[in-house]
């Protein structure tokens, strides 16, 4: 029987002990590992190596890890690759602007191996459980495939990042019903990953650009709903 192909991870630090502690505890797990210690360096490793995660620390020379992200993200074959940012700050508009450009989640420095080791499978396990089902919703003009990751709206196709499409999909599947952040979060980001329940509302505003204001109602004090018109 053939063996299946190690996830690769492509980790950027630039702390050289910090790189070699990853690589160790990621190659030990059974991971396919590449390094780089600036931005620019992973952007080009990235296009060749194809991760399936990056771990990317914020602070760093040439190019920040906010800006890394947005480029590997930009990148075809890698809008669906899973970025964990890595950083020892500890800044609620760095959270912010993290998840902003598409992270999955956010990680404080010092790192506990064996913790961030739980958080990726964690993160992986849960991508295997939303690959499982084929569906479309369509309402009014709005398309939704969720076996293709595509949304069209008026037959014209929009391009969301993961997180965003996961939100949007996740209200069209309830539509009408009240979800409050702490919700969504539970739903979209799951227990294992910590965020900000300002992060739903930076997603929500990035949907909205997208595909207008008509489709997301924000329920004052309660949270957001998918309307039917």
């Amino acid at each position: 029987m053939p063996t299946k192909p190690a996830q690769k991870v492509l980790v950027v630090d630039d702390e050289e002990p910090i790189l070699e502690l990853l690589k160790y505890n990621l190659e030990k797990g059974g991971y396919d590992v590449k390094t780089a210690s600036d931005g620019m360096k992973a952007v080009e490793i990235a296009k060749r190596f194809l991760p399936d995660l990056v771990l990317l620390d914020i602070m760093m020379p040439k190019m920040d890890g906010v800006e890394t992200c947005r480029q590997i993200k930009g990148i075809p074959e890698l809008e669906k690759t899973f970025v964990v940012f890595l950083t020892a700050r500890s800044e609620e508009y760095s959270e912010v602007a993290a998840f902003d450009v598409g992270a999955d989640d956010y990680i404080t420095k010092p790192i506990k191996p064996r913790a961030l080791m739980s958080r990726i499978s964690a993160l992986f396990r849960r991508d295997t459980k939303k690959e499982a089902p084929s569906s479309q919703i369509s309402i009014g003009e709005l398309t939704i495939d969720r076996t293709s990751y595509t949304i069209k709206i008026r037959n014209k196709e929009i391009n969301l990042p993961k997180k965003e499409f996961e939100l949007l999909y996740f209200l069209a599947q309830n539509p009408n019903k009240v979800f409050s952040r702490e919700d969504l979060l539970q739903n979209i980001w799951g227990s294992d990953v910590y965020v900000l329940a300002r992060t739903v509302d930076v997603h929500i505003r990035k949907v909205r650009e997208k595909i207008g204001e008509d489709f997301i109602t924000t329920v004052k004090g309660v949270g957001y709903k998918f309307s039917l018109n």
